[in-house]
């Protein structure tokens, strides 16, 4: 199903990201096209290292120094993010899009409080009366109580050393959501955490997401947590997004072989044997592939996948896939 582009709460066109190292250009965005509609849950799939949080960090301007964006396009609510002002680009991390990283002790200053934190997002945010420290006190208290964490007004006192991982995790979802946001960014935000507490922290950011009617990108490399917290996939794989689909559809059929490669790498309960690995491996972005990137490890790869990249075919119900395959069987 279309969805018009103007309903779109981000979208990038075409974007392509460079990073200037000593050994040369590194090129890791190879032309990323990527949407989110308002209010939806997507995930970004796909190996350490194909370019997932370089795409996220592009839409709030957080790149490092040394990169570089010789084309695209990055459209918050139609605007262009890269040509935006600094001021409108405050406006925009402040009230519009906020970000959990994956490591929440790197995220929390160790030499405030928890408090001092939370109040200081929330005076920026430009939301009505957050210019007030008792309205600064009350959202925080009631974010922190929204995320279940105990003794609210302690928590408050208190420093991230002084907290669990889990709590420090807690912290920057409550953080996230403690002002209306049109979009919330998780990268990986579980991956420092244990079995038991990864889960209680992605069902308690669905539903804060989902009570506070914001849209949610959600990076993750397991397919498992994408199928329990996202509406949509797009799967990646070095610098391009190779498939997406609704997530049931994508999990009933595959169609791109680096797809059926990672749900065969998934163990099963039901036993088997060891899960299969994909040969290989990511390819060295100084001297990427011309063609797709994928085609060095993909058995199905023809002479055309070396010099041609794929664009995306469209499959039906929302399911998109970049393969020449398909084109050569004239369709999905």
């Amino acid at each position: 199903m279309s969805v018009a582009a103007d309903s779109f709460v981000v979208q990038i066109k075409d974007l392509h990201v460079e990073y200037k190292t000593y050994a040369g250009m590194v090129k890791v965005l190879n032309g990323v096209n990527f949407h989110v509609d308002a209010g939806e849950k997507v995930a970004i799939v796909g190996e350490t290292g194909c370019g997932k949080t370089t795409t996220v960090k592009s839409i709030l301007r957080i790149l490092p120094r040394n990169s570089r964006i010789p084309k695209g396009e990055v459209l918050f609510k139609g605007e262009n993010v890269l040509k935006m002002t600094p001021a409108q680009v405050r406006i925009l991390r402040g009230s519009g899009v906020s970000m959990i990283f994956q490591d929440p002790t790197m995220s929390l200053n160790p030499v405030f409080t928890i408090g001092e934190q939370m109040m200081e997002v929330i005076r920026n945010s430009g939301s009505p009366g957050a210019e007030k420290r008792e309205v600064q006190q009350e959202l925080a208290v009631m974010a922190l109580r929204e995320t279940a964490m105990p003794d609210p007004e302690r928590i408050m006192l208190s420093y991230p050393f002084q907290l669990s991982g889990g709590m420090r995790q807690r912290v920057c979802i409550a953080m996230s959501l403690s002002t209306p946001r049109d979009m919330v960014i998780a990268d990986e935000p579980t991956t420092n955490l244990d079995v038991t507490i990864q889960d209680q922290v992605l069902k308690l950011l669905k539903e804060r997401v989902e009570s506070k009617h914001s849209s949610l990108i959600l990076i993750t490399h397991s397919l498992g947590v994408a199928r329990e917290t996202s509406d949509r996939i797009y799967v990646m794989y070095a610098g391009n997004m190779v498939e997406t689909a609704p997530t049931k559809e994508l999990f009933g059929e595959q169609l791109h072989p680096y797809t059926q490669a990672l749900m065969r790498c998934i163990p099963r309960l039901s036993g088997g044997g060891v899960a299969e690995g994909i040969p290989g491996r990511i390819p060295n972005y100084l001297t990427p592939p011309e063609g797709c990137r994928f085609a060095p490890r993909c058995p199905h790869a023809m002479e055309r996948c070396r010099s041609e990249k794929p664009e995306f075919i469209a499959c039906g119900n929302g399911h998109m896939v970049a393969c020449f395959l398909y084109d050569e069987k004239g369709g999905c």
